[in-house]
Parts: C-alpha cells; structure tokens; sequence
C-alpha cells in the first residue's frame, strides 16, 4: 500500500560535501514546495548551514540557501498559504523567508527575531482562524458547502477590523516563550515570557492552537519519569507592545512509565506532537530505549468530578452544576516496536461524527487518519491516528519482511540501517517525503485505502474528493496525483465537471479558472486525453484576456445604470445573431470603448493572437472529426465561441480609432475585409452550439465556406504550451526514478507527445512569451520564468510600462493562470 515513487540524492563533489544536519528539519507546504536542511562541509571541515527548497515535480531543481545561520537548524515551518518559511536554530535566532520576485527557486530573508544563546525548541506561525473542514460522510453530496465546511475559530490575534494579525510563536529549551507580530507597517514587535514560574529545561515542545483564539504548548523535558506538561498562551497588544499571558494546564505522565514490569525500559521522551495543528485536545508521546520504542496517545476530556455524600445532603448537584476538571485519558498504545527515528503526522483537518476508536467502516481508512512512523531498521509504518493501528508498512530494504513478525525480534545487521530521520506528509497524505541519515530524499506514495482492499469505484471517489477539496481551498494537487492511472482520467475529469456544474453560479465562477487548471493536469496523464491539455490552457488565456479588455472599458458617464460597459457587451452579442459585425457594433456606444492610442498599441499582440486563434479554429473546423488537433474543443464550446465573438467586436471599435493595433493578416485579395469574414463565419458556427438555442452540426455552407479560408487567408501556425518536463506523467508505471539533486534528468520521448500537432519544438526554433505573445528568438537574451505546473514561459521583466500592461501583467505576476509557481529558468530553455 506503499511504494517509492522517486528517489533524489546529491552528487559526489571532490571538495565539498552535503551531509545530513543534526538534528534534521523538514517542511512540506500546501503548494508542494519542500524545505529541508543539510550541513556543507568543506576540505577545511567548516560547516555552511544550508536550507534546501524544491517543488516535488522538480525535484532536482533545489535551490539551496545559505542560510547564515550559526548553529544547527532546529524547526522549519510554512505559513498557511505555502509562500512563506521560519528557520529557527540553537542560538535563538528566528529568520523568515520570502519569494524574491514570486519565484519557487529564488529566497530572500528580511525580516526575523531571536532570543539570544537560547536553542529553539518549538516554531509555528500563528493561525489566521481558518479551518475548513472535511466531512468524509457526506462525501456523496452535491454541494460543496456540505462537504467542507467553516469550522468557527478565531485567530491567534486580530487587528482592527478582526484582520488576522500576522506573526509567529516558539518555545527555547530554557522555557522561555517568545511571539514575534509583523505590523502591517513591517516592524515587528517581538515580546518574550516564561512558560512557568518554575523554569525547567525542555528538550522537547510543540504548539497547537484553540478555536478560542488561545495557544496551547506542551513540554517535556526528555526523561520519560518526569511529568509532559501543558500550558495555555495568550497573545494581546498593549499600548504598542505585545503582552504574554501564560497558564498552567493539566499535565500527564506516559503509561509505560507506570507500569512496575517496564519502568524503566524506555527512558527517554523522543517525540512529542499534538495529532493536529488545530488540535490541542490530542498528543503522541513516543518513549525510547536505545534498541526499541512505544508509542502512546492521550485526549483531554472534560469530566464529572466526583462529589462526596455529605456535600450532596449539604447542596444536591443537579444537572448542568456538577464541578468539571479536564483530565488526560490514554486513547491507545503500542507494543514495543523497533527504535523510532522520525514522526510525520496528518495536516488534512477530517472532521467526524463519532471521534471514538469505534470510527465507521468507510472512513477508518481514510488517508487523513493515518500517521507515519519510521524506524532505525529503514522501514516505514502508516498508523492509524487515533488507535495507533498498522496500517501499511514500507520497507527500504529489497527484502520485505512479514508484517506480523515482531519487529523486537529481528535480526540486527552490521552498521547502522538507512533510515529516515525526517518526514513529511503531503497535504492530503496520499505521499509521504523521508530524509534519510545519507541525505537522500525519498518520496513514497501512500495508497487512498491504507491497506484496505478498495473496489476502484470507491478508489476513483476518494480521490475525487479530495481533488474538490483542493479546488475550495486552493491547495496543490500534485500528490493526488501520484495516484491517477491513465484508465481514471476520463472518469475523473467527467466526475470533477458534474460535481462543478451542480455548485451555485457564484462558486462556479470564483472556482471557473480552478477546475480548469485541474483538468488540463490530469489529461496529461493519459494519451488519449493528453491533446485536450493544449485546450484548457488556451480557454485559461481566453478568459483572462475577455476580462483583462473588458475591464479596459469604461462607462462615458460616471452615474450610468448597473450594468458595467463590459456585461452591456455580452448582453448585446448574445441577443444580436446578426452575421454583420458593423450591424453588431451599432448597436454598442462607442464612447465607451474609447482608448489611449499608446495603451491600444501596447495591446496589439494580444489581439493579434485572438484574431489568430479564431482564423485557426474556423480553418480547422473541416477537420473537426480529428481529436488529435489541438483546438478541436472549441468548436463545440459556445461560451468560448461568444467571448470570442464578443473580442472581435472589441477590436473592430478600437481598429477604427487606431488601425494599427488590428490583427495582421496575410490575405490573397487587398480588397478582402478580413475581420468581416472571420466574423461572419464564427457567428454561424457559434449559432450551432450556443447555449441558448438548440445544437446543431454546422451546415454544409458553412464548412465549404471554412475550407476555403486557407485560400484566401494564410493561416498561423499557434505556438502551443510546450511538453512538461515535470515527472508525475512519467511516475506511472511504479517503477521508481533516481534523481539527482543539480542535475535535469533526461526527456523521454513521448508518444502522447509526438501524436500533438504543434508541440514538438526542434532545437533552435524561435521561442515566444506565452504570456505577453512576443517572440524572443531562437535564443532568447532575456531572463525567462516558467510555471510549475503547465511549463509556460515568460519574460521575467516586463519590456512595457503602459497601464493596460502592467493589468494585464498583475494577473499573473505571483502565479500562472493555472494557479502553479513561477520558477527561473535558464535563458537557454527549451
């Protein structure tokens, strides 16, 4: 139920070396960038504490950081939104990273805090108070407000307004507790305070958060004897200053430590997490010996406490009256297992109705249930999170061993095993990353079922879930995935539509661009979808190009009715089915659609590549029986057949104000108007299939009329997005690639690639900017940036400084239209 997916390590330099950091962090966000320490080490022996990010469909790309930091790295952590990361080390100093530029391979720190000589412990960011919830039970229904809900939690500190202030909370091995708040402004107030009277020593702390608002820490100070205590963080502002309330809650002792037959077998606290970052009601505790561990989890429940007989004579208790205290009560624990070396716990917040050990059939299998435990003797466990049941074993050696064999009793070989020494679990926990003690990094895929046979209907819907679940929130889906055969493609993409076309109009146009993205990635998986890719990148561009000059226009009087110059435009293109643009643009006031000559030129080479697709698909329209051709969606699709016929009328206005901003087009006749006929055909074939009227297949008139176009008009040859050099559709077949960190593995050629028309690029081709339309040449000068996720490329400056530009420019500047990262790329790409 698990297996290696891919495997990157560092190459061997003659002067240098990367070694794995003591002790080990990593981070993994919600767009699946991972963050992750080494030490370098030099002939001299001098230690470089270096911070390492990559994207996971990139993972030799890393961009490695030298981090300043003068001891070891302790704690990373991710804001929620994935864009920013807290390194903290044993000197007490915090740093926070930042994209420089909004790109994944690029990080600048600028901001930070410490607590002088004082090793941090615990970091967390504080939470913005937003928690969706996923209700698994109701997976099967229609609306995705059933489905996830808002779960009602209040930030960590709010400014005016109830804005969620930003800022970030650890904890020092001495006890001390410091919060750090980012002012709007850019200072930072930073206030530190004493967890307890009494200071002790803690060598090991976490932080979770109350739907109150307040913060809950709990320490230990490593020996299992000693008590894990609890205490309750408030973060206020006073008079400019942040103020630290601190209280003592319930603390507990591990049960193995009670037990008079193994008192004193496992001596050490080795790992100390709450289940959940919104989760304080819930911890594991593992306790170590040298050669083997336990591991155990407590809940904190509010209970009765019990009143004496003569008080009840002197004040019955009724109801609601009787005194309450929270305690901690041990939920599970293990047998005595092999040393654990690393925990990794589930981030995906499921939200049940029964929260007993006695969970429903159907969701004891859930991904979000299981935590990940790794062991000194290399393998991996998935546990369930609450009764700490195996679920699915991983096993890093070539010979798996049974699961039932006791791992205490195995045989022990010479030398210390690989194994990890930290792990993360993606954000939907189908994929889990280890690091182990060489350095390597690991990614393991982590089956929907968790060791539970599943019919592949009930498969193919777990990961439809959590694909909606990742359009609501915004989330990468990349891990998700590492679990789609090319056989679910077609399913899932048909699923994913009719779940979206059930949700309200509102949420379907907030999440139109979203599912788009998320269509065009998984056809990428399959070759017999893999042309429909080219499609929803387009349609992404479309759309944002229709809003782009549609917000350009401007009504001529400021107290005009409600209808904005831009749905009086839809409105009238849609009513009017006249073949005759002049006809249409009568009934348009022109003074609305009046520009600046200099921002109408600036916009020439988005129009020219809307003029080009329309002459591309109605010259195409012949051929529609091809599905191989990219555009062959289009010509069924009246939506994106109306906003192009609505952007032609645009430009035929703004032509008659300046003719130099038209498309250019190649014609066989100088008397031929060219926008005139392009229009005419387009309207009779957006007639055959608009939603109001009934579909049709386009007459014979109209396709004879098509094949004529590229006799009369020389049809453009469309640069098409380029083939992904990313891994996921080459993850298929389960056998796991070896990767190595600095080095670009070597493009396969690929079938479903060689079938697309366009797509192929021969060396030393003229490249373009997908974005902006402008060609750079075979080789290109200027700084280019890529997506992520779909591989378009663009300038990384923007050669235009006209204000319809830089609109146009700001709707991609921090992501693609897809929604991926931007990462530099060399100036060579391909």
């Amino acid at each position: 139920m698990m297996d290696l997916a891919y495997v990157c390590e560092w190459e061997k330099w003659p002067k240098i070396t990367y070694c794995p950091s003591v002790p080990l962090a990593c981070a993994w966000s919600c767009r699946n960038l991972i963050a992750f320490t080494t030490d370098l080490r030099n002939d001299d022996q001098d230690l470089t504490r270096m911070i390492h990010i990559l994207d996971t469909e990139h993972p030799w790309d890393v961009h490695s950081i030298n981090s300043e930091h003068s001891e070891a790295i302790t704690c990373l952590e991710w804001d929620q939104s994935g864009s920013r990361l807290l390194s903290a080390d044993a000197d007490g100093q915090i740093k926070c990273w930042s994209m420089a530029d909004h790109l994944a391979n690029s990080w600048e720190s600028s901001v930070g805090s410490l607590v002088e000589g004082d090793p941090i412990v615990a970091l967390s960011w504080l939470h913005n108070g937003v928690k969706l919830a996923l209700h698994v039970e109701k997976s099967g229904a229609s609306s995705f407000g059933e489905k996830f809900s808002r779960v009602k939690f209040s930030p960590s500190l709010t400014l005016f307004g109830g804005k969620p202030m930003e800022g970030w909370i650890a904890v020092t091995v001495s006890g001390l507790v410091t919060v750090s708040l980012l002012k709007p402004s850019g200072q930072v107030l930073t206030s530190t305070e004493s967890l307890c009277r009494l200071r002790g020593r803690v060598a090991l702390a976490d932080i979770a958060f109350t739907g109150g608002g307040n913060i809950v820490v709990a320490t230990a100070d490593g020996s299992s004897m000693s008590p894990v205590q609890f205490y309750k963080v408030c973060v206020s502002v006073v008079s400019e200053k942040c103020r630290i309330d601190t209280e003592i809650l319930p603390s507990l002792f591990m049960r193995c430590t009670t037990d008079l037959n193994r008192k004193d077998k496992f001596p050490a606290i080795t790992h100390l997490k709450f289940l959940a970052r919104d989760m304080s009601e819930q911890v594991l505790l593992c306790a170590s010996s040298q050669t083997s561990s336990i591991v155990e989890c407590w809940s904190l429940r509010k209970e009765g406490l019990p009143v004496n007989n003569i008080f009840h004579q002197i004040s019955p208790v009724v109801g609601d009256k009787q005194p309450m205290i929270l305690k901690w009560r041990i939920l599970s624990a293990t047998n005595d297992l092999d040393r654990v070396s690393a925990v990794a716990l589930p981030k995906l917040p499921i939200s049940l109705t029964n929260t007993d050990l006695k969970v429903a059939s159907d969701t004891q299998f859930y991904p979000g249930l299981g935590l990940a435990l790794a062991f000194h003797d290399g393998s991996v466990h998935i546990a369930h999170r609450l009764s700490l049941q195996t679920m699915a074993v991983f096993y890093s050696s070539s010979a798996p061993r049974s699961a039932d064999e006791p791992a205490i009793k195995r045989p022990r070989t010479t030398g210390p095993a690989i194994h990890f020494k930290a792990m993360q679990l993606s954000w939907t926990s189908l994929a889990l990353v280890g690091i182990d003690n060489h350095g390597k990094l690991s990614m393991l895929r982590i089956s929907p079922s968790l060791g539970h046979p599943l019919e592949a209907k009930l498969a193919l819907q777990h990961l439809l879930f959590l694909l909606e679940y990742c359009m609501v929130t915004g989330y990468d889906w990349w891990d998700i995935l590492l679990h789609v055969q090319p056989g679910m493609v077609q399913s899932l993409v048909e699923k994913l539509h009719e779940e979206y076309m059930r949700q309200k109009p509102a949420l379907q146009q907030v999440l139109s661009t979203r599912i788009l993205a998320m269509k065009a990635s998984l056809c990428k998986l399959s070759p017999c979808t893999v042309t429909r890719v080219c499609d929803y990148h387009t349609k992404l561009f479309l759309m944002a190009i229709s809003s782009t000059l549609k917000s350009l226009l401007r009504p001529h009087f400021l107290n005009t009715p409600d209808k904005s110059p831009g749905d009086r435009l839809a409105e009238i293109c849609a009513k009017i089915t006249d073949v005759d643009i002049d006809k249409v643009m009568i009934n348009l006031k022109t003074e609305e659609f009046v520009l600046d000559m200099n921002t109408l030129q600036a916009l020439q080479q988005l129009l020219q590549w809307v003029g080009d697709f329309v002459l591309y698909l109605l010259a195409s329209l012949p051929n529609q029986g091809s599905p191989l051709r990219p555009g062959h969606s289009f010509l069924r699709d009246g939506t994106s057949l109306g906003m192009l016929r609505e952007l032609m009328v645009v430009i035929r206005i703004w032509g008659l104000l300046k003719p130099s901003c038209l498309p250019v087009y190649t014609a066989t006749s100088d008397t031929q108007d060219s926008m005139s006929l392009l229009f005419r055909l387009l309207t009779k074939l957006w007639i055959c299939c608009r939603d109001e009227g009934p579909a049709s297949e386009p007459d014979e008139a109209l396709v004879d009329e098509c094949c004529l176009l590229p006799s009369q008009l020389l049809v453009p040859s469309l640069d098409w997005l380029p083939a992904s050099d990313g891994l996921v559709s080459r993850l298929q077949p389960k056998q796991p690639l070896r990767l190595f960190f600095g080095r670009a593995p070597p493009l396969p050629g690929s079938t479903t690639t060689l079938q697309l028309d366009g797509l192929a690029r021969a060396p030393g081709q003229p490249k373009i900017d997908h974005l902006r339309r402008l060609h750079l040449g075979a080789y290109p000068t200027e700084e280019c940036k890529a997506c992520t996720r779909c591989g378009c490329v663009t300038m990384l400056k923007s050669p235009n400084n006209t204000t319809a530009v830089k609109q146009w420019e700001q709707r991609w500047i921090k992501n693609c239209l897809c929604g991926g990262l931007w990462r530099r790329v060399p100036l060579s790409y391909s």
